[in-house]
């Protein structure tokens, strides 16, 4: 298979880049907004459009909508006869919102300026929609299917939990994925430059997400008179105390493997002492991966009371904790301790971490396809710090990892537009990251 690839790889009609940022940008003009209560306009019109898109290639789909207008697609692609066990790449068509005051440019325009395509979406994930549908389009034309079965799965409500989206798919919909034992996704494959080295992150692991509401109930009164059994009082108490924790340092093995080729560039060797010092190596990524050496609980919001003279019954905060893989009894003991025995915890979502081992012929093929384009690039697994798809997938069974290539200049703050203001891809990562993956399925 490679070969045949590399000499059709020399056919100006077989261009995996030929398509995706235009495909990038139509998508991001596709309002997906995912506001986390079904508030949003969903997920169906950008499904209708990969389905368009799969259809004129020959490559039929499947749409799974259990809630209306929360849309996602699966379609079934490759050599369906291969004894070979089949693969699954997939992506959310769903983004966090977006407040057009606070941006340089409409979010939702896929407008071109200074070489980025700019919008929501850029970077999480309609980036990887567009060179996933631009590789699988030309390779379907070229006749260049993997050799292995593929399943496609585009996916709605990823950013919030994927109860709506890829949950449904695994709880009812589990057939699609009979006989398939790996899964690519979104987040890892992009490079950060440390000590002018590029350093590509594969996803190998992510944190466990506990979305929880805590509820502190007392006596009501009037704000004039004492009162020691005041809800408000008992809530703030604890959501400081948890703020405020200091989590210990804990380095999982694809931690390990990255920390120690980093401190490799540095002279020294990693240790949990001086992790946060090799973390900080990665500049403005550091935000990130400073959450993935430890657990961490952060409160997010709070809500009590009526009036400034009334005591209420109640107050609640929500808090997002998230805990490494392999230390998830120590998160729940020593977060059980932080809220203390008179509070109600409810979950809104609680998936546990995930580790995969960093090996095997998948791994391999992500080498080979980013060296092939950057030959000088350094390669290690990582932590996500946060959730994806890939916490229901795995219940299949399936062995999971982040690969969304991209190049990226020096100078960028690249996890800093995640979720962020003025969200953007450069043109030419998303050029660098569909000639990557289109090579990595030479391979696969």
């Amino acid at each position: 298979m490679a070969d045949r690839a590399e000499d059709a790889r020399q056919d100006p009609a077989h261009d995996p880049t030929a398509e995706v940022v235009e495909l990038c940008r139509d998508l991001i003009r596709i309002d997906t907004s995912n506001y986390g209560d079904q508030s949003g306009p969903g997920e169906r019109k950008a499904a209708e459009y990969v389905a368009t898109l799969l259809d004129e290639v020959g490559i039929e789909s499947t749409v799974v909508e259990e809630t209306p207008g929360r849309t996602s697609l699966i379609a079934h692609w490759g050599q369906p006869s291969s004894d070979r066990p089949g693969l699954l790449l997939h992506a959310h068509l769903d983004v966090v919102p977006a407040a057009a005051e606070d941006w340089q440019v409409d979010p939702f325009s896929g407008e071109i300026q200074d070489d980025y395509v700019w919008g929501r979406g850029a970077v999480d994930m309609k980036d990887f929609d567009a060179m996933l549908l631009s590789t699988v389009r030309a390779r379907t034309r070229a006749g260049l299917l993997p050799d292995r079965p593929i399943v496609l799965a585009f996916t709605a409500d990823e950013e919030a939990g994927g109860h709506h989206g890829a949950q449904i798919m695994v709880d009812q919909h589990a057939e699609h994925f009979d006989g398939v034992s790996e899964a690519v996704g979104e987040v890892g494959g992009f490079s950060a430059t440390v000590r002018g080295r590029r350093i590509y992150l594969v996803e190998a692991a992510e944190k466990g997400m506990a979305w929880m509401k805590l509820t502190a109930r007392g006596r009501a009164g009037h704000g004039s008179m004492i009162n020691p059994d005041n809800a408000v009082t008992r809530i703030a108490t604890a959501v400081a105390r948890i703020g405020a924790h200091e989590w210990p340092v804990r380095l999982t093995p694809a931690m390990e493997v990255l920390l120690a080729t980093v401190a490799d560039l540095a002279g020294t060797e990693a240790t949990p002492e001086n992790a946060e010092a090799l973390v900080d190596e990665f500049g403005g990524a550091a935000r990130m991966l400073g959450a993935v050496i430890r657990n961490t609980t952060n409160p997010t919001m709070l809500s009590a009371g009526y009036k400034a003279n009334v005591i209420p019954t109640e107050a609640s905060a929500h808090i997002d904790g998230r805990s490494l893989p392999g230390y998830e009894d120590e998160f729940f003991a020593t977060l059980a301790e932080l809220v203390g025995d008179d509070l109600e915890v409810e979950y809104l979502s609680n998936q546990a971490p995930w580790e995969t081992p960093y090996d095997g012929e998948l791994v391999e093929a992500m080498h080979r396809s980013l060296l092939a384009e950057d030959p000088d690039a350094l390669i290690a697994p990582f932590l996500m710090s946060g959730g994806t798809d890939a916490k229901h997938f795995r219940r299949l069974g399936m062995r999971s990892y982040g690969f969304t290539p991209l190049q990226l200049p020096a100078d960028l703050d690249f996890t800093a537009l995640f979720h962020g203001v003025d969200e953007r891809v450069p043109v030419s990562a998303l050029e660098f990251g569909a000639r990557v993956f289109d090579r990595f399925l030479d391979d696969v």
